[in-house]
């Protein structure tokens, strides 16, 4: 299918078919395919739970309110936010970037990006990315400001800021996961609505792990679109300058 038949296909799919299992390989691989997404600095500070467990599944469906397309979802996939990875992730993507640097840049200019990369990634993300009771972020706030005054700099970096950063990353792999499910033939259905406490402690999340969206899998029934796409017109949501 072309992108367009992909987004005219995928719905927010409400009731999935019980005698149509889904292969829980296929899933496995639209998730591989998900990792593709971009996020930012290449941190890549997400986790996919993929849950096929018949008790885990009925956990999670009554934590979503025993919503049907949580009721009748043959798998789940509950993406989470992972913050508290940063560390960790900041010193294996540095690692790569210096191979990679060194693979594939001219002799003559490796040291160069490798201390700018080493620059960013071990004094600027650490210092963006640390917590300390929201008192690094009022530091970092404040800085921002007063730099800003003098030429452009990113103001949104607060410890609230950062976490929406890292859950806007996750939320392009969920979208590119939601893609990959339409073009393997299965369903989907993202889920907001639902107790994050109890998700956690069901699938055993670490502190500081926070749920992102669960997504709900399998083959529709009829019943499971709600009628026609509906969008408010596109001149609302859309200017040029």
């Amino acid at each position: 299918m072309t992108l367009q038949d992909l987004l005219d296909h995928r719905r927010a799919v409400r009731h999935f078919d019980p005698a149509q299992p889904i292969d829980e390989n296929v899933v496995r691989r639209c998730i591989e395919q998900a990792a593709l997404a971009p996020t930012s600095s290449n941190l890549q500070l997400w986790e996919a739970v993929h849950v096929t467990d018949p008790e885990v599944l009925q956990g999670l469906a009554h934590a979503c309110f025993d919503q049907q397309t949580a009721n009748t979802a043959q798998q789940m996939v509950v993406f989470v936010a992972r913050r508290d990875k940063h560390r960790d992730h900041t010193r294996r993507v540095l690692e790569q970037a210096v191979a990679e640097i060194r693979r594939s840049s001219p002799a003559d200019r490796q040291e160069g990006r490798i201390r700018r990369q080493t620059i960013y990634y071990t004094k600027l993300v650490p210092f963006l990315y640390t917590r300390c009771f929201g008192l690094l972020g009022l530091l970092r706030k404040g800085l921002s400001l007063l730099i800003g005054c003098f030429r452009p700099i990113m103001q949104e970096t607060t410890e609230g800021s950062v976490r929406v950063s890292v859950h806007k990353s996750c939320a392009l792999v969920v979208q590119t996961f939601l893609l990959a499910m339409a073009e393997a033939g299965y369903d989907t259905c993202p889920l907001e609505g639902y107790d994050s406490h109890r998700v956690a402690r069901l699938l055993g999340l670490p502190r500081g792990a926070e749920v992102n969206m669960i997504i709900t899998c399998g083959k529709r029934l009829p019943s499971g679109v709600w009628g026609a796409r509906q969008r408010l017109p596109f001149e609302e949501c859309y200017r040029k300058v």
